[in-house]
């Protein structure tokens, strides 16, 4: 095994070997550079067209002295941002030995809380011609040791509040690990003569990023997008829904996922908008900054439906005034212009109760980690309760596949063939958004698409009223029961109007007589008893008989990801493990 290196910014540590002081070198490295210097470094660096391809660290000089992220510690400009991912940028090609100043798409995991110093992380790392791995400090360590192996990733990169997370694991897989101090630690200090000179000219098809998937079935896979990728998936979405520099978004999310990283994070970054990072998700903060009367305020806001069912919880339980509710309504109309909901269905009962608190009908949108996002309700028009939209700008779409193919479609029409209206099937997307290959996995690569290059995304979908509707996973979310097709996402939608059900998993067992049987893992509020007997009693009024609940389960929490999804696999699992 090869010596293990952790280098922190004033001292290397080798480990069983010779302790060496790096400060009077690395400290020449670290300074601010001068106005005049900046200017000069960035000179190759001017914002580039949607047609030219190229990082969005590389649009800085257009927002140089411009509020870019606001965080726990403090806030830094565009101009902070650069300086700092270009001094660890440095940093890494001397930890690596890069003489070159391209790492030629080595990968770089990183492992940040949610602030500052994960944009600097990640510039820094696009800047040294590596791929980013973002690892989450929710994953267990074999979780992490999984991802960093996996990816055959060169160095780990950590805030130093997560070094002794990650240090055993790098330790024991032979891996670099570059200790990042508090940014604080980087703007402490000044020097008049950095130079911002880059290796990498042309960014199209390098590799950027990979994020693992969730892993219904096996291991994690990793999604490895191009530059040409992620900028295909932020320019779609700032035309879509018109980010501008003015724009302010509060980010409550993980950023090992799409969501988090290209819909909060890189769009508005790529326009020069700010960025107001929490730490994590907190129901209390998030009220308090949609209602706060001084600046920063925030007129973006984007989350999965289970952030919205904990703000409605928590509107309930410390709203009850009836000028308060009026307060609120009013602030929320008054200063936020977007609010979108993503990652998983959100039920209908949810977007009716939102409104009804803020007067904003959330807009929801269909995506995944392998294309970014795909279909998206309108910004100017109406937009469907339970309907994920229409294409996105240069996104193509089909339902079905081969010779039973019921529409197809892209963001200025779609057709659907003869005799096939509101036929389902699985959707197929196609675009410069879908990525490039599942990491070290040939075989899962070939055969997540068409013999015509279409991603299959294993979601089953329908075409009507001029809007695409997605029915669920088609291994977990579609429960064939008695010869019938049933939605276990629209079972969910109508069982969570009942009163005392406040979340739900329908899922699909498997029955002898009828195929599969409808199952429903139910949370209730607290203190309330529900019976199966009486659940049907109320269900038959507005289910299809077939489609309601054979069993009830009563649960006091249904386990959710960090993006708010269900395993149902696992739920599966665990209550019929035969």
């Amino acid at each position: 095994m090869p010596s293990v290196f952790i280098y922190h910014l004033g001292v290397n540590f080798q480990c069983g070997g010779i302790l060496r002081s790096s400060w009077c070198y690395l400290q020449h490295h670290l300074r601010l550079w001068s106005v005049e210097c900046f200017k000069r470094g960035l000179q190759t660096a001017q914002p580039s067209s949607y047609n030219r391809i190229a990082p969005v660290f590389t649009r800085v000089s257009a927002y140089a002295d411009k509020t870019a992220i606001f965080d726990q510690n403090g806030q830094y400009t565009y101009r902070e941002l650069y300086r700092l991912s270009h001094c660890l940028s440095q940093q890494i090609h001397r930890v690596l030995k890069c003489l070159s100043g391209d790492l030629k798409e080595e990968r770089i995991s990183f492992l940040c809380p949610n602030d500052a110093s994960y944009v600097v992380t990640q510039w820094a790392s696009w800047m040294s011609g590596a791929i980013t791995v973002p690892l989450s400090w929710k994953h267990p360590s074999p979780e992490l040791e999984y991802f960093i192996q996996d990816s055959q990733s060169c160095l780990v990169i950590a805030e130093e509040g997560y070094a002794e997370t990650v240090a055993p694991i790098t330790k024991k897989l032979g891996i670099e690990l570059l200790v990042l101090p508090k940014l604080a630690v980087f703007a402490s200090s000044k020097d008049e003569g950095l130079e911002a000179g880059r290796a990498i000219t042309e960014w199209k098809d390098r590799g950027a990023m990979i994020i693992y998937t969730s892993g219904t079935t096996g291991r994690p896979k990793g999604v490895l997008s191009t530059h040409r990728n992620i900028q295909a998936m932020v320019t779609a979405l700032v035309d879509e829904w018109e980010w501008k520099k003015e724009d302010v978004i509060l980010h409550v999310l993980p950023l090992h996922h799409v969501h988090g990283v290209v819909n909060k994070l890189l769009c508005p970054l790529w326009v020069g908008a700010a960025c107001v990072m929490l730490p994590e998700f907190s129901p209390k903060k998030v009220w308090e900054y949609f209602l706060k009367k001084r600046a920063p305020h925030i007129n973006v806001f984007m989350a999965v439906p289970t952030i919205y069912c904990k703000l409605i919880e928590y509107y309930e339980q410390n709203f009850s005034q009836v000028h308060v509710q009026d307060f609120v309504r009013a602030m929320c109309q008054q200063t936020i212009r977007l609010m979108v909901s993503g990652s998983s269905a959100l039920p209908v009962p949810v977007m009716e109760r939102w409104r009804e608190i803020t007067g904003h009908t959330l807009l929801e949108r269909y995506g995944m980690t392998e294309i970014g996002m795909a279909l998206s309700n309108p910004l100017k028009g109406v937009r469907v309760p339970g309907s994920v939209g229409t294409p996105l700008p240069r996104v193509e779409v089909q339902i079905g596949t081969n010779n039973c193919i019921y529409a197809q479609g892209n963001w200025k029409e779609t057709k659907i063939t003869p005799g096939c209206k509101n036929k389902e099937g699985e959707l197929l997307v196609k675009g410069p958004a879908v990525f490039r290959e599942y990491w070290n996995k040939p075989q899962e690569t070939r055969e997540a698409f068409t013999a015509d290059g279409w991603f299959r995304t294993g979601d089953t979908a329908m075409y009507k009223d001029g809007t695409y509707w997605i029915l669920g996973r088609t291994s977990v979310d579609i429960i064939k029961s008695g010869g019938y097709k049933i939605s276990a996402l629209e079972v969910e939608r109508h069982l969570l109007v009942h009163p005392s059900i406040t979340d739900v998993a329908v899922i699909g067992a498997p029955d002898n007589t009828w195929g599969q049987r409808v199952i429903a893992v139910v949370k209730l509020r607290e203190g309330d008893i529900l019976h199966l007997k009486d659940l049907k009693e109320w269900a038959r009024e507005f289910m299809a008989p077939y489609t309601i609940p054979a069993e009830l389960i009563l649960v006091e929490e249904i386990p959710r990801n960090a993006m708010g999804k269900i395993n149902k696999k696992d739920l599966l699992k665990h209550f019929f493990p035969k």
